[in-house]
């Protein structure tokens, strides 16, 4: 499908063509920051899980059924909350998010059982959902052509950073405080990211070119001043879908949505199977809780790097093929996980190849998120791939948690969950993914 030309002078056309200023590193920068967030929140549970099995007495199967409800929360959050970036805007999604992750993090602080806390942590996934939609959308949205992968991929390299900054803290924190003290720590980032998006994160150019509105043009001026780039001399409507569910499942869509859709949820199923209970599988080779966070620790470290690995190279290698080669070592490192020794060397050295791949592939599907659809609908997009996609990263962690209460062991389960990424890996080779007709 060719891409439609915009006009040199059109404010799209000046982003995608004009070297990135240091205002939109920067907003791209607190995108990033704010999928830190993200990833030490979704992990904080797996950071406080070993406590709270020894506080509550609670065995393998609720520590799964807690970690899972957190997802389904998530899965709530990017299908119903989601959408909203692609109506309200960007920047108020962000801030809605950052309100209701923070009141989720400090009330789980306080929680006294597993089924409060599950409660909890559904509230804060609603949050988590809806953040990542809003945040890929406008990652893309204030980059320029050339480097719009690489500011997804930097973004999506937030989620693994703010696991290693988690796994540290968490660390630090279970040497001389409870699992409470994991919690508290999350609500006090996320509250102080409020400020700095309202000061630092303008609303997204592409979405204010979207809306129709008489004003339009006058605000994308403002925001390009701010930016330090050329002013627009018109606003070209386009004739691009409206922002709804259903235009996702339409004939022009529908083969790539389902696809995708299939294509994140076997993989997030291997992936959080892995970010999930690795901590515990550590935990029971012998070591102490604050041991096992550095494996995590290490997991999250290749995680970053390798999303960061996969940005830079995609210009030359190909995104589509980078993607199939990590989901696929992402499989197979998965399995070999299950049957590394129990040398706290070796683990680190499997933690941290299996997160190179694993995230590296996560970073890959949001790239390719944001490029497979168009403005009106990249936040609804990215919400309905995640939001369904995660069933399949809530049923990796509860999945694990039965077959390891059933005693399968480490080995047999790795094995098992490993499959979700190869399968995915398959889909994705037998599915075509073209990029959107719309410049910029």
């Amino acid at each position: 499908m060719s891409s439609i030309t915009l006009p040199a002078d059109d404010p799209r056309s000046i982003l995608a063509d004009r070297p990135m200023r240091l205002p939109q590193v920067v907003a791209i920068f607190i995108c990033f920051l704010l999928n830190a967030l993200d990833g030490f929140d979704v992990l904080a549970v797996t950071f406080a899980a070993p406590g709270i099995a020894k506080d509550w007495g609670v065995g393998p199967s609720a520590i799964g059924i807690i970690v899972s409800t957190g997802l389904v929360g998530m899965v709530i959050g990017s299908l119903t909350l989601g959408q909203l970036a692609d109506r309200i805007g960007r920047r108020r999604q962000i801030l809605l998010c950052l309100v209701i992750m923070t009141f989720g993090m400090l009330a789980s602080a306080f929680a006294t059982g597993v089924v409060m806390l599950s409660i909890l942590r559904i509230l804060t996934g609603l949050g988590l959902g809806a953040m990542l939609a809003a945040i890929n959308a406008m990652s893309a949205e204030f980059a320029n052509r050339r480097r719009r992968d690489l500011a997804v991929s930097i973004m999506a390299a937030g989620y693994p950073v703010g696991g290693i900054i988690g796994g540290w803290g968490a660390a630090q924190l279970l040497r001389t405080d409870g699992w409470e003290a994991i919690f508290l720590f999350g609500a006090g980032a996320t509250a102080l990211m409020i400020p700095l998006v309202l000061i630092f994160l303008p609303e997204s150019i592409g979405w204010l070119a979207t809306r129709g509105a008489p004003d339009a043009l006058a605000k994308i001026n403002v925001i390009l001043r701010r930016l330090g780039q050329p002013q627009a001399a018109q606003l070209v409507a386009l004739n691009l879908p409206k922002a709804s569910m259903r235009a996702l499942f339409l004939d022009r869509y529908r083969v790539i949505t389902i696809a995708l859709i299939i294509v994140y949820g076997l993989h997030m199923m291997t992936f959080y199977y892995a970010l999930g209970w690795a901590p515990s599988l550590v935990v029971d080779l012998g070591f102490d809780p604050s041991r096992a966070s550095i494996v995590s620790v290490f997991m999250n470290m290749g995680g970053a790097i390798g999303g960061l690995t996969l940005g830079f190279l995609s210009p030359w290698l190909g995104l589509r093929r980078l993607l199939l080669l990590a989901m696929a070592g992402a499989g197979i490192a998965v399995a070999v996980f299950g049957v590394v020794p129990g040398d706290f060397l070796w683990l680190q050295i499997a933690a941290f190849v299996l997160g190179f791949l694993a995230n590296g592939s996560v970073v890959g599907l949001y790239a390719l998120i944001a490029n497979v659809f168009p403005t009106t609908l990249r936040a609804t997009g990215t919400g309905a791939v995640i939001g369904f996609g995660r069933f399949g990263a809530a049923l990796g962690p509860f999945l694990a948690g039965q077959l390891l209460a059933a005693g399968a062991g480490r080995g047999l389960t790795s094995l098992l969950l490993g499959l979700g990424s190869l399968g995915a890996a398959a889909v994705l080779l037998a599915v075509q993914m073209r990029n959107a007709d719309e410049n910029g």
